[in-house]
């Protein structure tokens, strides 16, 4: 699989290094002080842009297997291992801030999986999802 890139923005700049770096583990990587950073989420290359004019991410909510979830989001497919890791990580931790906890969803059916949102400090949503089988990822 290739790495995917995706740059968003944040409203705080060490907030977001918080959130990325300490809360979810992420790895650090190149910078320009004071505009934007990147880091390692599990293998993708993203980067926080400060926008301190941008308004908050408005956001829509989609009904999934009977759960509102908001839209847009982003975040990672992991396995089983890997995702009760980061639940475990995200439930120690007191300032996360929680839109699904973790749960199972389609239980039996095609595309079974384990999920969770959360909200970084600027107010992207992020949902972790674990499979797993991984060739159930696009099962009909």
């Amino acid at each position: 699989m290739h790495p995917f890139h995706l740059a968003f923005p944040v409203g705080n700049l060490d907030a977001a290094k918080v959130f990325y770096f300490e809360v979810l583990g992420c790895k650090p990587g190149r910078e320009s002080a004071g505009h934007w950073f990147d880091f390692d989420l599990f293998g993708h290359q993203m980067s926080a842009h400060l926008q301190t004019d941008a308004p908050q991410p408005h956001q829509m909510l989609g009904e999934v297997a009977g759960d509102c979830v908001p839209i847009p989001h982003f975040g990672v497919v992991l396995d089983i291992e890997t995702f009760d890791k980061l639940a475990d990580r995200l439930a120690r931790n007191p300032d996360t801030d929680w839109i699904l906890r973790p749960k199972k969803r389609m239980q039996g059916e095609p595309g079974e999986q384990v999920t969770m949102f959360v909200r970084d400090p600027s107010g992207n949503a992020l949902e972790f999802k674990g499979f797993a089988e991984q060739a159930s990822l696009f099962a009909m």
